[in-house]
């Protein structure tokens, strides 16, 4: 298995600075430890006066230092910084450039549009797979890039000045928006579109992708039904919260949608601006996956380091692939599973010196992560054993039946339930099947309680391996609690098995800038598994 490698990506908006770090062990497998997001807003003064001000370039310089203590902390071995609209924009933003390197060696890049259109839509394609939207939109605080698809051929992209941060300072919006200041808001952004895009196509019957940190926050305050696990937006909802929103102050925002100050001065601003882009091209699914640039260049770098994904990798993906649309039939809570599934997968590779195991027996514990509530659809009651009859009956092309009856045990054994001879199916195994089953149970069961009651809390694992134990170290998001309890009572099948004991400790995310750091839209680190047929980018530890 190759030497896995840190990278870094960093998208320094206008709204807000962001750094992901990740740990890629191949081209298509990338886990994401953990995020930040420091509320720098670069696009202050921009849109209105051309130039980056004094005091946001001290924060900024500030926000990257902090970067790169925090790119040595995990031995990160490849980065990309990017800058959009607003650095690209000002006139002093050689200032910000030169300052940020001559500090902390790290080289901004400020990308023009196209690029940044380019690596949203990389992470998009890369998240869907079979989906095939017909748009993909990304709004920032400085722009609108609209992308108009067929297939996933780029047929016209467009960048439109219609981004959060330039209608909040340009048309000072920042505070209760008025009846008036709505219709002149909402009859600029609408000129801008029709100006710009004078004979778009009836889309109702496509699907759109909804970027950025507004989609994903508002996805949660008008949500419609999910697709494939995915978020949305529901249009007619989100008509109705634009009006809640936009009659409120600052203040009452943060409180009431329990959001950071700096997206309760934009969200309302947002919510208009996808409504009349809705109503301009007769939009009705809006689909919010939580990817972006950050996610197109996670991508990108570790398809540099190692190449093109080998046969055997893109097997693994399809396989992974047809274990979510099996969970997706099934109407498995895919949140919940790709979490349990990232967890696994972070557990196995940083307890390989242990388990000893080949890496191959990784792909049926994620397999085995993403269906271990099947068995809920029959009833919830022994959804267990119903789940590992509709796993060992289900059809799985290219699983081998020995790698199915493994998958099939692992769903059964992931809660309550011990692996004991008098199960039929397990008793047929050979000794050292069984062996290898008590062994991934073990670990399925941990990964199955870091994300107890669905509580999203748990961002990211570190592993320590001492001479008569196993220390897993829990970061936390920040005001989130684990029920340490439970989870030492899920940790004794695996000491049972190899001998040692299971400690954990609890850890804060640090804090950025005096706000909290950030995840995405559903709240844990995530693993990204680029596929050929789908998805990528899904969330895990």
């Amino acid at each position: 298995m190759p030497r896995a490698i840190g990278i870094v990506a960093v998208d320094a908006g206008s709204n807000a600075i962001r750094a992901a770090v990740a740990r890629a062990s191949s081209a298509t497998d990338i886990t994401e430890i953990f995020t930040e997001r420091w509320p720098v807003r670069l696009g202050h003064n921009v849109f209105t006066h051309r130039k980056l001000d004094a005091r946001t370039i001290v924060r900024a310089v500030k926000t990257f230092r902090h970067f790169r203590a925090m790119m040595r902390q995990h031995k990160i071995q490849t980065y990309r910084a990017v800058a959009t609209s607003a650095v690209r924009e000002a006139q002093n933003r050689d200032v910000l450039i030169q300052r940020i390197f001559r500090q902390t060696g790290i080289r901004l890049e400020a990308i023009d549009a196209g690029e940044e259109a380019r690596l949203v839509l990389r992470a998009v394609r890369a998240t869907l797979g079979s989906i095939e939207p017909r748009l993909v939109v990304d709004l920032g605080g400085g722009s609108l890039e609209v992308t108009l698809l067929q297939g996933w051929t780029v047929g016209q992209s467009v960048a439109l000045p219609i981004g959060t941060v330039r209608l909040l300072e340009g048309m000072n919006l920042d505070g209760i928006v008025d009846e008036d200041q709505y219709y002149r808001l909402r009859h600029h952004v609408l000129s801008v579109l029709r100006s710009a895009w004078p004979s778009p196509p009836n889309l109702s019957r496509f699907t759109a992708v909804f970027c950025g940190g507004n989609a994903e926050a508002l996805a949660r305050l008008a949500p419609g039904p999910r697709f494939r696990g995915i978020p949305s937006i529901h249009v007619r909802l989100l008509r109705d919260r634009a009006w809640d929103i936009l009659r409120r102050d600052v203040p009452a925002r943060m409180r009431i949608f329990k959001v950071r100050r700096d997206r309760a001065e934009v969200m309302g601003i947002a919510a208009v601006v996808f409504l009349c882009l809705a109503e301009h091209t007769k939009l009705e699914t809006l689909l919010v996956p939580g990817v972006g640039v950050r996610e197109g260049i996670l991508c990108e770098l570790a398809m540099q380091h190692f190449g093109a994904p080998g046969s055997d990798e893109r097997r693994s993906h399809a396989l992974l692939d047809h274990a979510r649309q099996l969970a997706t039939r099934l109407h498995c809570d895919m949140v919940h599973a790709e979490r349990v599934r990232g967890f696994v997968a972070t557990l196995f590779d940083q307890l390989a010196p242990l388990h000893a195991m080949p890496s191959e027996f990784r792909l049926p514990l994620e397999m085995a992560a993403l269906l271990h509530h099947a068995g809920k659809i029959v009833h919830v009651k022994g959804h267990h054993k119903h789940g590992e009859y509709l796993v060992r009956n289900a059809e799985l092309p290219g699983l081998p039946d020995e790698t199915q009856s493994l998958l099939a045990c692992l769903v059964r054994y992931h809660g309550k339930s011990e692996p004991d001879l008098r199960h039929k199916l397990y008793e047929s195994l050979s000794p050292r099947e069984r062996r290898r089953i008590r062994a991934l149970s073990g670990i399925l069961r941990i990964a199955v309680s870091l994300d107890g009651n669905n509580a999203q809390g748990v961002r990211g694992i570190t592993v320590r391996m001492k001479r008569k134990g196993v220390r897993l170290r829990l970061h936390l998001a920040p005001g989130a609690a684990v029920d340490l309890a439970a989870l030492r009572r899920k940790a004794r099948l695996f000491e049972k098995e190899f001998g040692v004991r299971v400690g954990f400790a609890r850890t804060r995310t640090k804090l950025g800038a005096g706000k909290s750091s950030r995840v995405r839209q559903n709240g844990s680190p995530r693993k990204f598994v680029p596929s050929t047929t789908r998805g990528i980018w899904s969330l895990t530890a």
